[in-house]
């Protein structure tokens, strides 16, 4: 770490010197990183190829320009952070002899997964430069995917291994391959210098960001993949954890893709979308169930770029969410933040055909919301239920330029604390709790109503459900559940329980803070412990004929204090006992994202 700081951090710790004296150093640093790039261009009649000395001579003019103009600097990991930090590859699969607890008989052969961001470089980046500063924020960094492979041997004995591997995406490749950071940040920072950062990576590498892939893995037709929505998923093997390549169905999706398309019920096609911060702004797709041709792709002509996480399916429609988490070019040209919440700007969500076009999508106006990701959604009677995790804020991309980061994160963690009796900003602190929430909107008549389904004690993300029952009726879901003062501290979200929700039951003895919200469902916890935290967790559905929530829930746990790093195998029937199983990792797995099970039944 120390030799990386001396690589890309600013020598001393004084002030910035002025503009003039930077631009006298830029000029004698260019000048000098030129010279032999003059001398090939002189010597260029003697080459056979032009256009090829051409174009590698303004590549090298480029990242001598980069090179002299952007200082690369790590952020800092507080002690707080220590289990966000990169981890090497562990190289070939390790068998797992530390268990704890038996794997029961019919838990499923197949590979517990998850993914997650792990920077490169040993950190999260930013750049300063004449045109100011920029940074990597926390959903960056590129993708690591961690496997646990659960198989039975010929006397019907488990056999554990886990792996670990970065998606290797064109631009990790890139940047592996120079050994340094090459791509500026482009997300957080100085207008000027976001602006800049886009026309350079755009002129050097012909893209705008790195193929971070680090965000999702999802299984169709038998194949796996894992991605992010800046870019098209990566198809990869689940052992090996080998990266193919890019899955675009042949050439026909030619834009970014969803972390979260959805299987149809009934059908089993994947809905897809894509958003953009150019027109246009949202694509929708339909994949045939055998992953091998795009059936629909629609504009749905939205007129600003929703930056919408998440997708949702019933028996007959696909559900749009249009929050006011807006991304704006023209905002940055201005001055202004590229991506930023617009609280005061409107939200809606749209019901349409599996097969519909623009003009077929029904708007129910709502309260201004911020859910990045759905529960379920399904249809009852001339009413389609959307639930998912709605918040007042947004956590993405954090508080604008100049406010103190770490102050915004621990007022936006702390417990939710009454300001004024209006509709939903009603809360100075708090404003990061994301609570699950039920929106029933009426294809009949167009009205919408609304309520929250948990109360303001405790903040909820990353859901989970039966599989099986996507787009259907359901009665439980679960979810991770955020340690508000670990989180306060730490100024990202760590997960230290888990939450069980039975949507069929209600709960009495609300506080006074939530008498307005009427009907809370009942929930069961299941708590890690002191300073343990979760990551990834997903449901596993028992094999065969069973109850909706028969079943395990597997996470990545991390324990703080003795640094290790588990998975846990909880009974979803017994849900507040202690895990069935505990499987202890030969080395940490950093938190991450979102994790699936994909069972060997499933897998081509």
């Amino acid at each position: 770490m120390s030799s990386m700081c001396h690589s890309f951090c600013p020598q001393g710790s004084g002030r910035r010197p002025p503009i003039a004296t930077r631009i006298s150093h830029l000029t004698t640093s260019l000048s000098s990183s030129l010279k032999p790039f003059f001398r090939e261009l002189q010597e260029a009649h003697t080459r056979i190829d032009v256009s090829k000395i051409i174009k590698n001579t303004s590549q090298r003019f480029l990242d001598a320009f980069v090179d002299s103009t952007f200082q690369f600097i790590l952020q800092p990991i507080l002690p707080s952070q220590s289990n966000f930090a990169p981890v090497d590859e562990i190289g070939d699969a390790v068998s797992i002899t530390n268990i704890q607890g038996e794997i029961p008989a019919d838990f499923p052969e197949g590979v517990y997964i998850r993914n997650g961001s792990n920077p490169l470089f040993g950190a999260l980046l930013s750049t300063e430069s004449l045109f100011g500063r920029s940074s990597n924020v926390w959903v960056e960094g590129e993708g690591m995917l961690h496997a646990l492979s659960f198989a039975k041997d010929a006397a019907g004995q488990w056999t554990l291994s886990y792996k670990n591997r970065y998606v290797q995406s064109e631009t990790f490749k890139l940047e592996k391959e120079r050994n340094k950071p090459c791509f500026l940040p482009t997300i957080e920072g100085d207008s000027l210098s976001i602006l800049a950062a886009y026309v350079l990576n755009q002129l050097r590498f012909g893209k705008i960001n790195k193929y971070i892939s680090n965000t999702n893995v999802f299984e169709h037709a038998g194949r796996v993949f894992s991605n992010a929505e800046n870019h098209i998923p990566h198809e990869i093997d689940i052992y090996s954890l080998e990266t193919y390549g890019i899955w675009d169905f042949d050439g026909t999706w030619d834009r970014p893709f969803t972390t979260h398309p959805e299987r149809a019920p009934g059908s089993g096609e994947l809905v897809i979308f894509g958003i953009d911060a150019k027109k246009p702004f949202f694509v929708l797709g339909v994949l045939s169930a055998d992953g091998k041709k795009l059936m629909h792709k629609v504009d749905l002509k939205l007129a600003r770029s929703t930056f919408c996480h998440d997708i949702g399916v019933t028996k007959m429609y696909n559900i749009i969410l249009d929050m006011p988490l807006i991304v704006d070019l023209n905002r940055l040209v201005r001055g202004g933040p590229l991506m930023k919440f617009e609280k005061e700007s409107y939200a809606r969500i749209g019901v349409m055909p599996r097969y519909g076009d623009a003009d077929s999508v029904k708007w129910f106006e709502v309260d201004p919301y911020c859910t990045f990701h759905i529960v379920n959604c399904f249809e009852t009677g001339d009413e389609v239920v959307v639930m998912g995790c709605r918040a007042p804020e947004s956590i993405i991309p954090g508080p604008d330029l100049g406010i103190d980061k770490y102050q915004w994160f621990s007022k936006g963690f702390k417990p939710m604390t009454k300001k004024a009796k209006c509709a939903d900003n009603i809360f100075e602190e708090g404003y990061l709790y994301s609570r699950m929430y039920e929106w029933r909107l009426n294809m009949k008549t167009g009205g919408v109503t609304g309520r929250y389904l948990t109360g303001t004690d405790f903040s909820i993300d990353f859901p989970t459900i039966n599989d099986h029952f996507i787009g259907l009726y359901n009665k439980y879901a679960y979810a991770q559940v955020v340690d508000s003062p670990a989180s306060s501290i730490c100024a990202l979200p760590k997960y230290g329980s888990l939450a069980k929700f039975y949507l069929e039951e209600q709960v009495n003895g609300i506080t006074e803070l939530e008498k307005h919200y009427e009907h809370l469902v009942k929930v069961e916890h299941h708590q890690l412990g002191r300073n343990q935290f979760c990551s990834g967790a997903a449901f596993v559905s028992k094999r065969g004929d069973c109850d909706e929530d028969d079943g395990w829930i597997v996470s990545f746990v991390h324990n703080e204090d003795t640094n290790a790093s588990q998975v846990y195998i909880i009974d979803t029937k017994s849900f507040e006992s202690d895990p069935i199983v505990k499987i202890t990792l030969p080395q940490r797995v950093p938190y991450g994202f979102h994790g699936t099970f994909i069972s060997r039944s499933t897998q081509c």
